[in-house]
């Protein structure tokens, strides 16, 4: 087992240092930029004309803050989730454990 967990944590740590030593893209400008941003460049590279439909509401003062945005709406929606899961899955075991009783008592 000691052996496995340190397997694990040598894959963590190269996960977590692998996007700090790894150079950026050629093409990236920002190691922030998504892809809404990338895309918009293509497009404008294939039709100078184009315009988008609409603007957005608000633009987020910087790239590290748009991202720090999308990370947490990712978690909300995580916990939200798995918060339904939980909540489903107990109440599974609960309506299995009536049952069970239910039919103990017969």
């Amino acid at each position: 087992m000691k052996r496995t967990n340190l397997i694990l944590l040598a894959l963590v740590l190269l996960l977590a240092i692998l996007p700090l030593v790894l150079p950026l893209p050629s093409g990236l400008k920002a190691p922030f930029s998504g892809t809404d941003g990338q895309g918009q460049e293509a497009i404008v590279a294939i039709n100078p004309d184009y315009r988008p439909w609409f603007e957005p509401l608000w633009e987020p003062p910087s790239g590290e803050i748009e991202s720090l945005l999308f990370a947490l709406q990712a978690a909300l929606g995580s916990g939200l989730l798995g918060y339904y899961l939980g909540l489903r899955r107990g109440q599974s075991q609960a309506r299995r454990q009536a049952r069970d009783q239910v039919d103990a008592g017969d």
